[in-house]
């Protein structure tokens, strides 16, 4: 007979059955990439960033009951699949980054300043465009 004390680990997973991990649900990975974005930063401060949007509701207005529901888990036995997925995360928006998707947003063509068919050189004024806004 074992005389030691089972530990506060052992005794928390006792009986509990060995489960493979799931693949993360598209809600949980669209919240860590949307926390990532927020803040591009490796593991311990992602982690905090993640936990100042749930206690904020700052992604689509959830806490952290609503992201528990999803799979976001923040309690300490949940943080090594939590960080597994926040890095697997992290090293994909960084290729896309790579890969160009930070390139500028398409450019309309430049405004005609002279008139259109070419005779007598007029100067039509270019609308200013600021941001995808027509001046007038």
């Amino acid at each position: 007979m074992d005389s030691r004390r089972p530990s506060r680990v052992e005794v928390a997973t006792a009986g509990s059955p060995a489960t493979t991990p799931t693949a993360p649900s598209a809600e949980a990975t669209a919240f860590i990439r949307f926390c990532y974005r927020r803040r591009r930063t490796g593991w311990p401060e992602l982690y905090d960033e993640m936990c100042a949007v749930a206690s904020r509701r700052l992604y689509n207005g959830w806490g952290f009951q609503e992201l528990a529901d999803i799979g976001i888990g923040f309690s300490l036995f949940e943080t090594p699949t939590l960080a597994a997925l926040a890095r697997e995360i992290a090293t994909d928006e960084a290729e896309r980054r790579a890969r160009g998707s930070t390139a500028p947003a398409k450019v309309d063509p430049p405004a005609r300043t002279t008139d259109p068919a070419g005779e007598g050189g007029d100067v039509v004024p270019a609308p200013l465009r600021l941001a995808g806004i027509v001046a007038t």
